[in-house]
């Protein structure tokens, strides 16, 4: 009779505020969106590994977790698992408009669509209602498998919008149109495919980029006459794209290198137009774009309908006849002048850079975010691997010509001066240097001739509204760490300028206030950044070391570099953050144990320090300096029983050596303390230990594992030596025992787990599966089945009995470092350096082994052939390995948005044999008519 196994599921995950990109997921400037955008409820949704986390802006509080069941395939499991795929950007749409305004219904205030993009390549949307964001009900903020009441998970347990059409490329970015009815996504293999949310389906795909889409943005001009996306990729082009004739209208080369940020918006203005002269008068709808490219300049776009369009328009008016509607090639923008005529079908127009003033330093690496206000009055630019975030004004129209007039001035007075100094060029031929007052250039052009984009600027015309006219500095946020993405408060500040969320790399978020103030010695204006609020207190800054669960599983200790906090299992939130330090010197922590009564905590450190924490004061309690002189890797505690009731810990460090500690209460305060009582002394650096579970004093052992790749075996008693195992080719990074003290198993970084028998020593088996190092084992009690981790970001799950693989656990994006068991089995915490922990449940769900097997080879199947489908159809699409010219291929600029499988595959091999069928019938009736004429 074939064995069963109880399945296990990932139910939750927490330790996330905002994650960043791994190495399935790509890097995306759409991390961060606003699920509501009242003053009274300024919830922020960010993405987190698996979820869309909203926090409270004025509480930092975590108000409600967006996430989708994951579906196994075969019709196995419990159905209600937590999905194992990461979501790489979000955006939100708002059915309310904002003020009764329908022209601006994507900033309402109402219900919300929540669009995300999945590493899977799906676009899932979820609809939410505004009282759900409410903190007070906290709605799907815990999910669990084992209890059996969900009236917290209704939300949860709602099925998404599902849209299948990228072929398993990560969704890199998306944008909504203002009325949320149409979804545009861009993959990583630079297809773009425009969606119908209403009709749940997919218009087409646009084909045209090599590289991954960066950005998307809607554009309508014409009061929608005139539909258009524009994209940005990383092959270096902006392509405009008419979304009524599925075809690119002009692609936009002039960037140096990839093009890694673009943002677009029609800027609203509240100047009267009679306050401006007709010939000068700027449309009263301007839409800027935006670029960011690896040359570290931003690049200024307007946008306008084509001349051909207008052509069209006038002539419609005038009734005259209808001009010739030839095709036209796309237009491309170059960088060196080659017509002087304007190509007709033109969009966007250049006008300049985006440049600080030059006492002002600003980063020159590649451009990695660029957003807008919603309120089309700020922009903000953002580098990569930088803390700050630059901030510019835009002015109005009347400033902005005002601005234009006073360059212009100044362009006149500069080539007067100009001209007499070419006349006194002969008398001042004496070798004198030339004063600062004799060439008064302005700042503006002094930076463009210095500029790399000084071709571009020297071609524009003079008499043309420029980008320095437009945009002015206005501050720098500076913040705290590296900031990987960020976005403006949509609502006004109170005292003026505006208020800034960033999202760090540290898994944090920062909000910033910038406004101007007048500085104390002069009476200049400056703005001036202020840290308003920090959300740190739910997510590790690095990835997790050690995990560990207490003696009852209600509480959960991480450990992280500087870092150690203690969560309540049950409700999934941190409820004491440590950053232990010895004389004023933070320590990075390793390894943790509880003591007895869970309410203390001993850690182990690099430096070789022993802490032993209160986790009620949150405070360090007790410090053993130099317990050893290397970094402790290991610690496990020695459980008290009755023949042997006193309390012992023992820790493996570094300097190749394993002691033994005993704790006892402090004489002055309650407070536990260490003693050192004994020292056993190896040849090489001790990598793990481990205490047997036997109750016996005499039967207990100690498990060493050592650099030498060999895990020694002691008695507790008297240290007497017992078993040497040899047998992994590289250190055992991991041991663990059976309840029973029958099988030892040990997981080592030659990818390999080794079952031994502790009578002899004997090996019993060895498991491959891995990938790479295995981290980490642990036990389930009163069985042979164990976990174990490793940096593949896999958790798998073994019999010691069958020596079978019985399920292979997929959720994390990165390595996994570590692993606890419950202790009835009931669930499994897992952690790595992805910053999450997840939480896997036993469910009542049946696991074959076969049937297992044949899941994970169908899996397998499908990867590969989705695989080689997106490579053979981006070789056929691009042309790589063509030694034509590229001009000389007519490819398709759009096909269908389908996505590829193997049921679709199946289907048209069907259609296919059926339409060959009805083929042949035709053939067979026309040469029957043709013998028998008369029938």
């Amino acid at each position: 009779m074939q064995h069963t196994y109880l399945r296990y599921e990932c139910a939750d995950s927490f330790g996330l505020v905002s994650s960043s990109a791994s190495a399935q997921a790509p890097q995306s400037n759409s991390i961060l969106a606003f699920g509501s955008q009242s003053r009274d409820l300024p919830i922020l949704l960010t993405t987190a590994g698996s979820y869309c986390m909203g926090y409270h802006l004025r509480t930092t509080d975590c108000t409600i977790k967006i996430g989708h069941r994951e579906q196994l395939s075969g019709g196995v499991g419990t159905g209600r698992a937590l999905n194992s795929d990461q979501v790489v950007c979000i955006d939100v749409a708002y059915d309310e408009p904002a003020n009764g305004d329908s022209s601006h219904s994507k900033y309402g205030t109402g219900n919300c669509k929540v669009a995300t993009g999945w590493v899977d390549g799906a676009v899932r949307i979820f609809d939410v209602k505004a009282e759900e964001l409410n903190s007070n009900k906290g709605c799907g903020l815990v999910q669990s498998l084992i209890q059996e009441s969900f009236d917290q998970e209704d939300f949860v347990m709602r099925e998404p919008l599902v849209l299948n059409g990228h072929s398993g490329s990560p969704v890199r970015t998306l944008a909504l149109d203002n009325g949320g009815a149409r979804l545009a996504s861009g993959s990583s293999d630079g297809s773009v495919v425009l969606w119908d949310v209403v009709a749940e389906t997919g218009l087409f795909r646009l084909l045209g980029h090599r590289g991954g889409i960066t950005d998307i943005q809607f554009v309508a001009m014409q009061e929608g006459a005139l539909d258009l996306l524009v994209t940005s990729s990383l092959d270096g082009f902006v392509k405009v794209w008419d979304l009524k004739g599925q075809c690119c209208i002009q692609t936009i080369p002039s960037h140096r290198g990839e093009v890694w940020a673009s943002a677009c918006l029609a800027i609203p203005d509240s100047s009267p137009p009679s306050t401006m002269d007709a010939a000068e008068a700027v449309d009263n709808e301007r839409i800027r774009l935006i670029t960011g490219s690896s040359d570290g300049q931003a690049r200024v776009w307007s946008v306008k309908p084509p001349k051909r369009f207008q052509m069209i328009l006038d002539e419609a008016d005038s009734g005259a006849k209808e001009i010739d509607a030839a095709k036209s090639t796309p237009a491309i923008v170059e960088d060196e002048e080659k017509e002087t005529e304007e190509n007709l079908d033109d969009v966007c127009h250049y006008m300049g850079t985006l440049s600080a003033p030059p006492n002002i330093s600003t980063s020159a690496d590649r451009i990695s975010c660029i957003h807008f206000h919603p309120n089309g009055k700020y922009v903000g630019v953002l580098h990569a691997n930088t803390k700050n975030v630059d901030v510019y004004l835009i002015r109005s129209v009347q400033e902005s010509m005002r601005k234009k007039q006073r360059r212009l001035r100044r362009r006149k007075e500069k080539a007067k001066i100009g001209s007499k100094a070419t006349e006194s060029d002969t008398t001042n031929a004496n070798g004198q240097k030339r004063g600062m007052l004799d060439d008064p250039e302005s700042e503006d052009e002094v930076n463009a001739e210095n500029d790399e984009v000084s071709k571009l600027e020297k071609a524009l015309d003079a008499e043309m509204l420029k980008a320095s006219d437009e945009f002015e500095y206005y501050g720098t946020v500076r913040a705290s760490h590296k900031v990987k993405g960020f976005i403006f408060v949509p609502y006004k500040e109170a005292g003026g300028g505006v208020r800034v969320v960033c999202s760090l790399a540290t898994n944090s978020l920062e909000i910033h206030s910038l406004a101007r103030k007048k500085a104390r010695d002069t009476n200049s204006l400056s703005a001036v950044s202020d840290k308003v609020a920090t959300v740190n207190m739910a997510g590790h800054p690095t990835g997790i070391r050690a995990v560990e669960l207490s003696s009852d599983d209600a509480l959960a200790c991480t450990v992280s570099k500087n870092n150690t906090k203690i969560w309540n299992v049950a409700k999934r939130s941190c409820m004491q953050s440590l950053s232990p330090a010895v004389d004023n010197t933070p320590c990075y922590g390793l390894c943790s144990t509880f003591l007895p009564g869970n309410t203390h905590l001993v850690l182990g450190t690099r430096e070789g320090h022993l802490l032993v924490l209160d986790i009620a004061a949150g405070e360090v309690v007790y410090v053993e300096k130099e317990a050893h002189n290397g970094a402790i890797w290991s610690i496990d505690m020695r459980r008290p029983t009755s023949q042997q009731p006193s309390l012992a810990i023992v820790t493996g460090s570094a300097d190749k050596t394993v002691k033994f500690w005993e704790v006892e209460a402090q004489e002055d305060e309650s407070s536990p303390m260490l003693v050192h009582s004994r020292t056993l002394e190896m040849s090489d650096d001790v990598v793990a230990v481990r205490y047997s579970h036997s109750t016996d004093p005499t039967k207990r052992m100690v498990f060493v594992s050592c650099l030498d790749s060999t895990i020694k075996v002691f008695f507790d008693d008297t240290l007497k030596f017992f078993l040497s195992l040899y047998g992994h080719k590289l250190p055992a990074l991991a041991v663990d025992a059976s309840d029973d003290d029958t099988i030892l198993a040990s997981s080592g970084a030659d990818k390999t787990i080794k079952i031994w028998g502790l009578d002899f020593g004997d090996t019993h088996r060895t498991l491959h599966g891995h990938q790479d190092s295995v981290t980490d084992l642990r036990f389930v009690r009163r069985t042979h089945n164990f976990f174990t981790s490793s940096k593949d970001g896999t958790v798998r799950y073994w019999d010691g009995d069958r020596f079978e693989q019985i399920l292979i656990l997929n959720g994390h994006f990165a390595e996994v470092s570590c692993v606890s068991v419950s202790r009835t089995g009931a669930f499994v915490l897992t952690g790595g350096m992805d910053r999450q922990i997840r939480v896997w449940e036993r469910t009542k769900d049946i696991v074959f082994l076969e049937e297992e097997r044949e899941r994970e080879l169908e899996q397998m199947f499908d990867g590969v052939g989705r695989e080689e489908e997106t490579t053979g159809r981006l070789l056929l699409q691009k042309g790589e390995g063509d030694s034509g010219d590229e001009g000389d291929r007519d490819e398709p600029q759009s096909e269908a948005a389908v996505k590829r499988s193997v049921l679709s595959v199946a289907a048209g091999d069907r259609i296919m044999e059926a339409l060959e069928r009805a083929d042949q019938e035709l053939k067979d009736i026309a040469s029957f008519r043709k013998t028998n004429p008369g029938k």
